[in-house]
């Protein structure tokens, strides 16, 4: 019962056993991942479209250019509506004062 066959691991083993095993799942999934025969999914259009479109499926890279394309369309036509609305507010202004003077104008004659 005295002799113990059993070896005793140093922190520093443990820890160095860790190290090993983690360069080895950062080197072995890659080549497990790399292996693999699976083909990447492309994206199908459902046989029964809810609104049936004309237009052939687009990609991804397609669909954010229009999307893009939409929002720089809005925000340029809120940005003319709102130049068009302030010189139709600063005109209205000028004929009014314009009213007012010439009006004060008459009545001083």
């Amino acid at each position: 019962m005295g002799e113990r066959s059993e070896s005793m691991v140093s922190r520093r083993g443990a820890l160095a056993l860790c190290g090993y095993a983690a360069v080895f799942g950062l080197v072995a999934s890659p080549a497990i991942l790399v292996v693999s025969d699976a083909g990447a999914q492309t994206s199908t259009a459902p046989t029964t479209p809810a609104a049936p479109s004309t237009e052939t499926p687009q990609s991804g890279t397609e669909r954010r250019q229009e999307r893009r394309t939409g929002r720089t369309e809005r925000r340029q036509d809120r940005r003319t509506g709102r130049t068009e609305r302030r010189q139709a507010r600063r005109t209205g202004r000028t004929e009014r004062r314009e009213e007012r003077h010439d009006g004060a104008a008459e009545e001083k004659k």
